[in-house]
């Protein structure tokens, strides 16, 4: 036991000696940015602990990369404590530090442990959007503050750093999701916010606690927003990113394509017109076809789907700012990332459910602890189901594969989650399964043809990165 104790206080001195180089070298890079980013990422390289980490940083070298630029759009244009709280928490605690702990306890218990947890920490919304994926949900569910705080704690034991927040709209909580940012400055938090109550007292305390970001929802410009949100939500969106950019906050956007909006999300104009308002980050997400009153005509056709494959692709080349499209990347995370793959939802009502798309499960977060939820019968059945098709451009398993969810669904004995109309599977999944027969053969076909495949699709391990482990943590096995 002495032995044991020993060591872990060698790595607890060892982390942070670490963590106060790395503070250090972020300080030194802010004092001349275009000169010392690079010996920023040596500094970050130290934690890597394979070559295709390594790899990827070696983008941040060469000036002419993108990536580079977004690097030094951040530090140039954010609060000092900002980039300092992201490369450690999130480029590091979470991406690194934290997959490797992850990586010990999937193999210890045969389950998947995410990098990522979404909570919605309320329900309620101050608006009405025509689509909404959370629309069926009750809308009185709030997780108490002492709830969140617990899974945050148990998530962080797991190796889990990051932690996103939806809704409703997650900043009518903002005073516990600012404290909770406080409590846990180890972590790096999102919200996926309308922007709408953004005013100039949060978005200092936004730059004042360093390890919040925001991504804001938003369609398009004025009248693609304003048509599912509301007339006059634009406006108001367009405020908050200028009081974030004032105070010197990560901010990025969120925009759901549809059948109404691909071309204008899709577009050159619309990408560089966010970079300029200061939006570091986009989430592209596609509709989905949740609830009974879902409207199926907002739903991509397979030619709006390839359009944004070949747009976010070619933009990536060239715009500094990180772009994931959720169901176009399925050829860099080797399939369907949910099920505790790369993250899991937990509903306001305390439901944990594979994906905020997918609301169906076993238990609820106030019943057992997150590992208990990563074992749940639903959550087993991604695990051994996934990935759910051999082309990785088709990996959602309802939008893509909707035989393959409605299968996992009745095997786990799974229910709905959706309080206001107990949606069935065979229901949600029947709306599907015309969108996933279209989308096959043009999903094939990129396939086959395509030079734009994340190269290295075939060399990753099945769980992202192999796990890699210093003497220091063999000598406790070992013990």
């Amino acid at each position: 036991m002495f032995i044991i104790l020993n060591v872990i206080i060698m790595l607890s001195i060892k982390n942070s000696i670490y963590g106060l180089g790395l503070d250090l070298a972020t300080s030194y890079a802010l004092r001349n940015p275009k000169k010392n980013i690079p010996k920023l990422v040596n500094g970050v390289k130290r934690f890597a602990s394979n070559p295709v980490q390594r790899g990827q940083l070696q983008a941040f070298y060469d000036e002419k990369n993108p990536m580079y630029q977004w690097l030094l759009n951040i530090m140039e244009n954010t609060t000092p404590k900002t980039v300092k709280r992201f490369v450690r928490n999130f480029g590091v605690n979470s991406a690194m530090i934290g997959v490797k702990r992850s990586q010990k306890l999937m193999k210890k218990h045969h389950c998947n442990i995410p990098i990522a947890i979404l909570l919605d920490p309320t329900s309620a919304c101050n608006l009405n959007c025509i689509g909404c994926w959370a629309a069926e949900y009750a809308k009185t569910d709030n997780l108490s503050f002492e709830l969140m705080d617990r899974i945050i704690t148990e998530g962080k034991a797991l190796g889990t750093h990051w932690y996103l927040y939806s809704g409703g709209e997650p900043t009518i909580r903002k005073k516990d999701l600012l404290k909770l940012a406080k409590i846990h400055q180890d972590c790096f938090f999102l919200a996926f916010t309308n922007g709408t109550l953004v005013d100039d007292e949060f978005a200092k305390a936004l730059a004042e606690v360093g390890n919040f970001t925001l991504a804001i929802s938003v369609e398009g410009f004025e009248e693609e927003t304003d048509f599912r949100r509301g007339k006059g939500t634009y406006q108001k969106i367009m405020n908050a990113m200028r009081l974030l950019k004032k105070h010197g906050v990560m901010f990025g956007i969120s925009s759901c394509y549809h059948s109404k909006n691909t071309e204008v999300i899709g577009s050159e104009k619309y990408f560089d017109y966010m970079i300029n308002l200061g939006a570091s980050y986009a989430w592209l997400f596609t509709y989905m076809p949740l609830g009974k009153d879902a409207v199926m005509d907002l739903m991509c056709t397979p030619e709006q789907r390839s359009f944004m494959f070949e747009q976010v692709r070619k933009f990536r080349k060239s715009k500094p700012m990180l772009m994931i499209d959720f169901w176009n990347d399925g050829d860099y995370s080797r399939g369907c990332i949910a099920g505790g793959r790369s993250f899991f939802h937990i509903n306001a009502n305390g439901d944990v459910e594979p994906c905020a798309f997918i609301h169906y499960s076993n238990v609820n977060i106030k019943d057992v602890s997150v590992l208990e939820a990563l074992k749940s019968p639903l959550f087993k059945q991604y695990n051994e189901n996934q990935p759910f098709n051999k082309n990785y451009l088709r990996p959602c398993p309802l939008l893509d594969n909707p035989d393959r969810l409605k299968e996992m669904v009745h095997a786990s004995n799974a229910k709905s989650t959706q309080m206001l109309d107990k949606e069935s599977v065979d229901d949600l999944t029947d709306k599907c399964q015309r969108v996933s027969k279209n989308w096959a053969p043009v999903a094939d076909k990129i396939r086959r043809e395509s030079d734009k495949l994340a190269p290295f699709v075939n060399k990753m391990p099945p769980r992202f990165w192999d796990s890699n482990w210093d003497e220091a943590e063999e000598l406790i096995e070992d013990v």
